[in-house]
């Protein structure tokens, strides 16, 4: 197998990990109850996914 022959600069390392950074989640307004939920998920406060109702909330 290969070996690198020369070692990598803290630069060029840090160049390659500038995208390895976690985004923020990003939500969206339920249309129904207009709580923040994750995009083309079921709305866990309420149960609908668009305009329709898809699991049944215990409140």
């Amino acid at each position: 197998m290969p070996n690198p022959k020369r070692r990598h600069s803290k630069s060029r390392t840090r160049k390659r990990r500038a995208h390895d950074a976690l985004q923020p989640v990003t939500t969206s307004p339920c249309p129904n109850c207009q709580q923040p939920r994750l995009s083309h998920r079921v709305c866990p406060r309420c149960g609908y996914y668009g305009d329709r109702q898809v699991i049944e909330v215990k409140e």
